[in-house]
């Protein structure tokens, strides 16, 4: 029976990369040695690394006083390195979920955090609107794609101060203007490749400038000038990254991807919302393209069981929802296929007709 994979993170690699990883881990750029065994000074990894730079600079359109590092660790080690970066005494955030609450937790070590605005009220079914931005905080930070509770902010906020955006699971889905962030991150495990590396895009102008010292580790200027290498960085990871861009330069880059999240994403929603059976829990205006999060309707939710069942037997994995929400979420990142929504669609329809 064939598997489709609606993880939310890891999630799905592109076949490509995948294929092409594994041939490096027997033979990298024809050396006769494994790119787990190869040395992180050698010409042919260097060149791995620049490439890889270069295919992020390229596919977003990254202006040259931006940097761009491959760092160990995730997203979460990003929680406490950004705000030990730039955090001098107050910093803003947006609350729309579990990592955002968990960003500003690290946050409070360094200086006072102001909560700008919150969709907890709703167990962050939205994404908040009102609000105004403290023009006297460090920085502003949001997190784009909340992959939790299926919400994402679809346009690039313009901020008074410095924005800092929590990226880990809708880069390359759609384009962004980097210039009107200060600093973006996210972990690569959703649409980039795979576990164990953080990215981090960082305007230069924003660092240096702290009323304390930082341990070198922490400083991004000591990854800046050791050039993602200041210690041995997770050679795999960013192997699997630099095949997974490559893969989203094949399909016409981060502007095709868009149209093509987008109609997967509508053929989902749309199923939702024809159904008498299912129920989509994020407001429609903010409904991400990443995660579609939904749950039985009240008069069917005896059957929450039986659907999972049903949906295991016929292919689909990873469509339970988080823990802290239950319910269904299906990730439909870069690259899971539009077959794999086309089937998960003809399974939830399948359920219902058997089931009226």
């Amino acid at each position: 029976m064939k598997k489709y994979n609606f993880n939310a993170g890891p999630c799905v690699l592109p076949r490509p990369a995948v294929e092409a990883s594994i041939d490096a881990i027997r033979n990298f750029d024809k050396t006769g040695i494994g790119v787990l065994e190869i040395s992180h000074r050698s010409p042919g990894w260097v060149k791995v690394m620049n490439d890889c730079v270069d295919l992020w600079r390229e596919l977003l359109h990254i202006p040259d006083n931006y940097k761009i590092l491959f760092l160990a660790g995730g997203a979460s080690t990003q929680f406490f390195t950004i705000p030990a970066n730039i955090l001098n005494k107050k910093a803003a955030y947006l609350q729309t979920g579990v990592w955002a609450n968990k960003a500003m937790k690290e946050a409070r070590f360094y200086g006072e955090v102001e909560v700008v605005a919150s969709s907890e009220d709703k167990t962050y079914s939205y994404i908040p609107k009102e609000y105004t931005i403290p023009t006297n905080a460090d920085y502003f930070h949001i997190t784009t794609n909340n992959t939790i509770y299926g919400t994402e902010l679809k346009e690039d906020i313009d901020s008074p101060i410095p924005l800092v955006a929590d990226m880990s699971s809708d880069i390359m889905s759609r384009p962004i203007d980097v210039s009107k962030y200060g600093i973006i991150y996210g972990g690569a495990q959703k649409n980039v490749g795979t576990a164990g590396i953080a990215f981090v895009i960082v305007r230069e102008d924003l660092l240096g400038k702290l009323d304390r010292p930082i341990q070198s580790m922490v400083d991004y200027r000591s990854h800046i000038k050791g050039e993602s290498m200041f210690n041995t960085p997770p050679v795999f990871s960013v192997y699997v990254m630099y095949q997974t861009l490559l893969w989203v330069k094949s399909m016409g880059g981060v502007e095709a991807m868009h149209k093509i999240n987008v109609d997967k994403a509508n053929l989902l929603y749309n199923e939702i919302d024809r159904s008498k059976m299912f129920v989509g829990t994020a407001a429609k205006e903010d409904r991400s393209i990443m995660n579609v999060c939904f749950v039985m309707s009240d008069e069917h939710k005896d059957k929450e069981t039986a659907f999972m069942d049903f949906a295991k037997d016929q292919g689909m994995v990873g469509i339970k929802g988080h823990r802290s929400v239950g319910g269904f979420r299906a990730s439909i990142y870069n690259s899971c296929p539009v077959e794999a929504v086309e089937a998960l669609v003809k399974c939830m329809q399948d359920f219902e007709k058997a089931n009226q």
